[in-house]
């Protein structure tokens, strides 16, 4: 979940001293030049929702078979998706923060990545046994019941989206070498109670996700009146978006929600994905989604190359040493998160001289600074005012 606060920021250096300012604003980019990297950006957002689309059709062909027919082999099918399509998924979090389809105030991001939940508004757990939506016959498994119960009462009631399937694979996270151990026998009849409305919830679940992606792949379609066509006419100001994304990424949900919190409260409820253990992946994919967006490089599902007009190019254009700067640190940042030993929950405990958690604040104070390079960057393109999302 996002408990983030905006925060206007100059984009001349807060410490920066009057003497230190330049003496004059930087000149506009070429107008043609900010065209290419605006068009490329919305083909790449495009590419990436249509990637998970396609991956989220995967987990939802595999959790049909685990409801047809539950075995330890179509539980573990199930999970291997899931982990699968949380990876094209991370990489596309560098698309938020702007007000774009995912985080406008109809948007779906709150039903898709809401988080950290409680698992008991769900499905019973070891110490409430009889917990949950699901083992209160008296409501019925719908659509609408599961949007209306997205928060209601508040934040971490989480109904939806890809943390309430993960725990309805996974179980809770009871041990401190691995993930959840639900076994199969919860979605089979003479199982455990209420295996029908598991098997629901599960079913009903998954197909909302995959409505809710279907909704940005459409927004994002190209030839079409719809988002991207006004974004792709907006010029810098577009591009003051994508650079909005990538900083409050950076700093605010990554660097902030993501890492720093799970590190001063060294509780595994505060890491992303608890219940299959796969925070350090989706800490990766985020880092990644960065990268791609400021090279102007995405690989997808397919392996083929998405490659054109770069946010890099246009700040090197007007700065070529701060765009290597930045280059070097977006670099760091996805080396630092790569290094991260799983399981996560083991990285954040000790003292800070651990190895995990020291590994954890080299990452930090790389996704820290490298904020700072993306809005000088925007600086340097004479954009004169961010809004940041910060911790």
């Amino acid at each position: 979940m996002t408990r983030l606060a905006p925060l206007a920021l100059l984009l001349s250096n807060p410490g920066r001293s009057p003497a230190q300012a330049p003496a004059k604003p930087p000149a506009a980019p070429d107008p043609q030049a900010v065209e290419k990297v605006v068009a490329h950006y919305a083909a790449a957002v495009y590419a990436g929702y249509e990637d998970t689309l396609a991956s989220a059709h995967e987990l939802q062909g595999a959790i049909a078979r685990l409801i047809g027919a539950p075995s330890a082999e179509s539980l573990s099918q199930a999970r291997k998706a899931w982990l699968a399509a949380r990876e094209w998924y991370g990489q596309t979090e560098a698309f938020r923060f702007y007000g774009g389809p995912i985080d406008a105030e109809d948007g779906p991001e709150g039903r898709l990545n809401s988080w950290p939940m409680d698992e008991a508004y769900i499905d019973g757990v070891a110490d409430l046994p009889e917990a949950g939506i699901i083992n209160d016959r008296s409501q019925p498994i719908t659509r609408d019941l599961l949007i209306e119960a997205n928060e209601r009462g508040g934040e971490e009631n989480i109904s939806t989206g890809w943390h309430a399937i993960e725990f309805l694979l996974w179980g809770q996270d009871l041990a401190d070498d691995g993930p959840g151990a639900r076994p199969f026998t919860d979605f089979v009849d003479g199982g455990r109670a209420h295996a029908d409305r598991r098997r629901q919830y599960l079913d009903m679940v998954t197909a909302l996700l995959v409505d809710d992606l279907q909704s940005l792949v459409e927004a994002w379609a190209p030839g079409r009146e719809n988002y991207r066509a006004a974004f792709e006419k907006d010029g810098l100001e577009s591009v003051r978006k994508i650079i909005v994304g990538l900083g409050s990424l950076s700093r605010g949900e990554l660097a902030g929600e993501r890492l720093e919190v799970a590190v001063n409260t060294q509780d595994q409820e505060d890491e992303h994905s608890c219940f299959s253990d796969n925070t350090h992946r989706d800490v990766v994919a985020n880092a990644m989604g960065i990268a791609n967006v400021w090279q102007g490089r995405y690989r997808r599902r397919g392996g083929q190359v998405l490659e054109g007009a770069s946010l890099q190019a246009l700040v090197a254009a007007a700065d070529p040493a701060l765009a290597k700067r930045t280059s070097a640190r977006i670099a760091a940042s996805v080396a630092a998160a790569e290094a991260i030993q799983p399981p996560f929950d083991q990285e954040i405990i000790g003292d800070d001289d651990a190895p995990g958690r020291r590994r954890l604040r080299k990452l930090i104070d790389n996704l820290v600074q490298q904020s700072k390079d993306l809005v000088d960057s925007a600086a340097a393109l004479g954009i004169t005012r961010l809004t940041l999302q910060q911790p």
